[in-house]
């Protein structure tokens, strides 16, 4: 099974829903990330998907089907090197090693279509899948902030992992 990123097209919005509506998913994502997930919500954030060139938010296509989404979020002024990067996938896509070539595309991705030399990743400390996903795909521990991050009333620590060019 082929893990590929593309760019997001109006018939990615029912999927996009269906699986980004989930708590399971939303407990590990910014307040930002809607929950319940609405189809309002979707279309704005595929209108908001096409308006980067290159693309900055893409979907985690399995053989031709939406099963999550990645971005990458590029800093400005004088830390205009760096980009966090962020992603999701369909619960009943988990465990199955989908992120993690999902991660190696992405990284490869914006190294060559972005000027940034470093890629980080802001984990929350109950994320302890993406924490080891995110030393398997090569990112080292930068820095863990002890609760620093508030989530559905919980403070957790955020964990700062990176890899560079």
């Amino acid at each position: 099974m082929t893990i590929t990123l593309r760019k997001y097209t109006l018939n990615d919005l029912d999927e996009l829903v269906k699986l980004g509506d989930n708590s399971n998913i939303a407990m590990f994502m910014m307040n930002r990330f809607p929950h319940p997930y609405t189809k309002e919500k979707g279309i704005e954030f595929i209108n908001l998907a096409l308006t980067h060139n290159p693309a900055q938010l893409m979907v985690i296509d399995l053989n031709g089907k939406f099963i999550g989404a990645i971005g990458v979020h590029p800093m400005e002024d004088v830390f205009s090197f760096n980009a966090e990067l962020g992603y999701w996938l369909g619960e009943e896509y988990w465990e199955k090693g989908y992120a993690n070539q999902a991660l190696k595309l992405m990284i490869d991705y914006v190294f060559r279509n972005f000027k940034i030399s470093r890629i980080f990743l802001r984990i929350f400390s109950n994320n302890k899948a993406s924490l080891k996903l995110a030393e398997k795909t090569g990112f080292k521990l930068e820095a863990k902030f002890e609760k620093t991050v508030c989530k559905n009333g919980e403070l957790l620590d955020e964990f700062v992992y990176a890899i560079r060019k």
